[in-house]
């Protein structure tokens, strides 16, 4: 019996010995500060799964703030063991977004056991952390319906989700009935007992026409259910944003700006531009001839402080772009455009919006704005009441150009592009003289694109 306690007693030594000898620690990787003051995000991807292998500096997800969109990576080699967060969820600075088994022995403190994990559990695990193929279109319809992409099966190549998916998805989810096909045929009745005795003779009397049954289809039920989610995100800033806006008395100024003569420079340079790999647009146009105008009307390039009593006179033309993306609504800026010229301008403008359209805008493309043109013309609308965007001063909306009778310098009725454009200033250092000044130089740059070139530096 002593023997026998002896040899368990030895087994179990060494078991553990081999246990130690084993042994690699597991690591809680957590979120750093990202900056900005920024003490919470939202998970918007996770690029590996349990049991990936990373190295220092692989991607490990990407988070979204209520300013940029960041990806996380990692510092160490090793084993991810544990994902904290689902797709969607808010992860706080300073909490652990992954458990790691690191290769090397860490410091003392940062080791933690692992607990057993069940096959059904890690099955599980696997399918949730698995990297899900979508457009930013469909995981937005996805958000809007709170679907987990992870749940639906994508019929896409590759297991790509379409937006058929999501609604094929949502609609057994709900358990809505769909209405019967209007192209089924309806059965008349069969004949009565009388109709079999009557005489074959009378068959050849006229017959009163018989009354159609009325179809009987019965009515959709509609199952659906109201849904209250938070404000996360940039939806989130833009509530911040607002409420600060609300605070500042707008002045409201507007007007039309004949571009027939813009329109014909464009064309001749268009080709020009695409030749060198840039598309160019209005916008650049819009941009270089706010930025002169700003030269002369310094005031409109300013800010205030909250309790408004100092004024800022910025040295930078840091001018924004109002722009509509899968994200939601983003200002992106274009630094230092007093120092650039038209195709600089249209050079940057192309990356702002590939990183905007793909949500990868940074914080330094998101920040540092001291002017805005929003230019909503391009999805409709002629005038428009701009708010403006803390602690900015002054913005601008531009209407859609349209084709529209004008009179020449000798009355002759001819076709012009028009376009419409709204200002709005804060009025309690901007007063309407000094608006309507601005705007009317902004618009004869436009209108007569030759006179840009003398003040062109």
């Amino acid at each position: 019996m002593a023997a026998l306690i002896t040899v368990r007693g030895s087994f179990s030594f060494m078991r553990r010995l081999v246990g130690l000898h084993d042994f690699s620690p597991v690591l809680q990787f957590k979120l750093s500060d990202i900056g900005e003051g920024i003490m919470e995000v939202t998970v918007k991807e996770w690029y590996v799964k349990e049991g990936d292998r990373v190295s220092q500096f692989d991607s490990i997800c990407e988070v979204q703030s209520d300013k940029a969109s960041v990806t996380i990576t990692s510092r160490y080699d090793g084993i991810i063991r544990k994902l904290y967060y689902d797709i969607d969820s808010i992860a706080l600075v300073g909490s652990p977004l992954v458990d790691i088994e690191t290769d090397g022995l860490p410091p003392e403190e940062d080791v933690m056991e692992t607990p057993a994990v069940s096959q059904e559990e890690h099955t599980h695990q696997e399918i949730k952390g698995h990297k899900t193929q979508a457009t930013p279109a469909v995981r937005r319809l996805a958000m809007e319906n709170n679907i987990k992409l992870s749940e639906v099966i994508g019929t896409g190549k590759d297991g790509r989700i379409l937006k058929e998916d999501i609604l094929n998805f949502l609609a057994s989810q709900t358990g809505a009935i769909l209405p019967p096909s209007p192209f089924q045929e309806i059965q008349p009745p069969p004949p009565g007992p009388a109709a079999a005795r009557a005489p074959i003779a009378k068959t050849k009397e006229k017959r009163a026409p018989s009354s159609m049954p009325t179809p009987i289809t019965s009515r959709p039920v509609f199952t659906g259910k109201d849904r209250t989610e938070p404000l996360k995100g940039f939806n989130k800033a833009m509530v911040k944003t607002m409420t600060a806006a609300l605070k500042i008395p707008h002045f409201g100024y507007n007007d039309e700006v004949d571009l027939t003569q813009l329109v014909q420079l464009r064309s001749e340079l268009k080709e020009v531009a695409e030749s060198r790999g840039v598309k160019l647009s209005y916008m650049p146009f819009f941009i270089k001839a706010a930025s002169l105008g700003l030269l002369h009307f310094p005031v409109l390039n300013a800010s205030v402080d909250e309790a408004c009593q100092n004024i800022t006179y910025k040295a930078a033309h840091n001018i924004g772009l109002a722009m509509d993306t899968p994200q939601g609504l983003l200002v992106p800026n274009v630094k230092n455009v007093q120092m650039l010229s038209v195709f600089d301008i249209a050079v940057e403008l192309n990356r702002l919006q590939t990183l905007g359209s793909s949500g990868q805008l940074g914080t330094a493309d998101l920040t540092g704005g001291t002017f805005t043109l929003s230019n909503i013309g391009s999805i409709g609308g002629t005038y428009a009441k701009p708010m403006i965007l803390p602690p900015e001063v002054a913005i601008g909306a531009l209407g859609k150009m349209q084709v529209l009778p004008r009179f020449n310098e000798k009355d002759e009725v001819v076709k012009a592009h028009i376009m419409n454009l709204s200002w709005s200033a804060d009025h309690r250092i901007i007063d309407g003289a000094t608006m309507s000044r601005f705007s009317n130089l902004w618009r004869s740059y436009l209108e007569n694109p030759a006179v840009m070139v003398l003040d062109l530096k």
